[in-house]
């Protein structure tokens, strides 16, 4: 349900594929995710997508309550993300809902089609959100919006969520995996050494 396409100059489309439950992930599929983050230290750019109408609906409900909700898989995974030396892009394909918010989140550049929503009703579940994800969130969007989502439970949709900084850029035309390769192009033509370097001047805070 996870699938990997590693391509010659350097890039990798992971694409979340379980369109018949909105993609909602297990276990087994975050763990699959986290292992694919931590083995592209050597990938110049990762671009994250999913199949079907929506990005990720979050976790699956049954396993959240089974633990998965607080399972520390989630902080690897978004910390191996964030880690990356290569440009990660977040091409969210539709609407992007609770804990997989943190993949996206770690992502150093979010695209998103129009229709896109964004929410992340942790509260409401009964659980406390993974602990780097309220910062991150918070980093880009400031406190108060941050708990708009979080403790508000908003649902923000996506010319909202780019006034706010959530994302960088709406694509129109829904191609939002095209968009990611475009932009993704000059760090995959760039010396991985330059691009490293530039992408670690720009990170003055580590979250």
């Amino acid at each position: 349900m996870i699938e990997l396409v590693k391509g010659a100059d350097g890039l990798w489309i992971v694409t979340i594929n379980r369109p018949d439950k909105a993609n909602s992930l297990t276990h087994g599929m975050l763990t699959e995710l986290a292992d694919i983050a931590e083995a592209a230290q050597d990938a110049r750019g990762l671009i994250l997508t999913g199949a079907g109408k929506v990005f990720s609906a979050g976790a699956d409900l049954e396993e959240a309550r089974a633990g998965l909700a607080t399972s520390d898989v989630w902080e690897r995974l978004s910390g191996a993300i964030a880690a990356l030396p290569g440009l990660s892009i977040a091409a969210l394909n539709g609407t992007l809902a609770g804990g997989a918010m943190g993949m996206a989140l770690a992502c150093d550049i979010r695209l998103a089609v129009p229709g896109a929503r964004f929410f992340y009703p942790v509260m409401k579940l009964g659980f406390l959100p993974q602990p780097s994800d309220p910062q991150r969130m918070a980093a880009l969007i400031g406190p108060a919006r941050a708990k708009l989502i979080l403790m508000g439970g908003q649902k923000v949709p996506a010319s909202e969520a780019f006034e706010f900084g959530l994302v960088d850029r709406i694509i129109d035309d829904g191609d939002v995996v095209g968009a990611a390769r475009d932009i993704a192009a000059d760090t995959l033509a760039a010396d991985p050494r330059i691009a490293k370097g530039i992408k670690s001047l720009c990170q003055s805070v580590q979250i």
